[in-house]
């Protein structure tokens, strides 16, 4: 909770610093639920945020596609940071070391990973289950640091081989939304 920086006086310390995140991750839970029922209403599609949660992703809230062929990813689920645009997203922004350890078996690519950061969204077509696409945003912290992906997802058919190009400025809009949110209320 407490450091000494170069001069020996007392400072906040790290410890201080991760509170602050989690109390803005509960934040987060708090304004998801309408974010992503407007974002599923909009699309037309299931709408999901992640965290990660080390070496996985877990899906922390979600509003589902209320009829039809619909992907669902029920809220707690845990998945691999291997594939996915939200994966893709939790990754873009590491570090470089934890970036190259997770690269390792994933299905996307550093230079993928390039377009994620210069873009600001990723999708992905049959890469964490076959038949399903879907695209991402990154939801930022105060401090700018990536906490979330928002995400919507759905059967390839309606998304199509590139689903960016049909849903990632409502994704982009939603984390947007989400980012604001947590700057307020910090």
């Amino acid at each position: 909770m407490v450091a000494r920086d170069m001069q020996g006086r007392f400072i906040l310390g790290p410890r201080l610093a991760e509170l602050a995140a989690a109390a803005g991750e509960d934040r987060l839970l708090a304004t998801a639920g309408p974010v992503l029922t407007h974002l599923r209403d909009v699309t037309g599609e299931s709408a999901q945020l992640y965290r990660r949660q080390g070496d996985m992703r877990i899906c922390v809230a979600a509003a589902e596609r209320l009829s039809g062929l619909r992907d669902t990813v029920p809220v707690g689920s845990t998945l691999t940071m291997k594939a996915g645009s939200s994966a893709q997203i939790l990754m873009a922004w590491e570090e470089p070391e934890r970036l190259h350890r997770g690269l390792q078996g994933a299905r996307f690519t550093a230079t993928a990973l390039s377009g994620v950061r210069r873009r600001g969204w990723a999708q992905s077509i049959g890469e964490r289950e076959p038949g399903v696409a879907s695209v991402s945003a990154p939801v930022r912290g105060p401090s700018n640091r990536v906490v979330a992906a928002v995400s919507v997802s759905g059967p390839i058919e309606r998304l199509t081989r590139h689903p960016g190009r049909m849903h990632a400025q409502a994704v982009i809009d939603a984390a947007g939304r989400l980012s604001e949110a947590l700057r307020r209320t910090s």
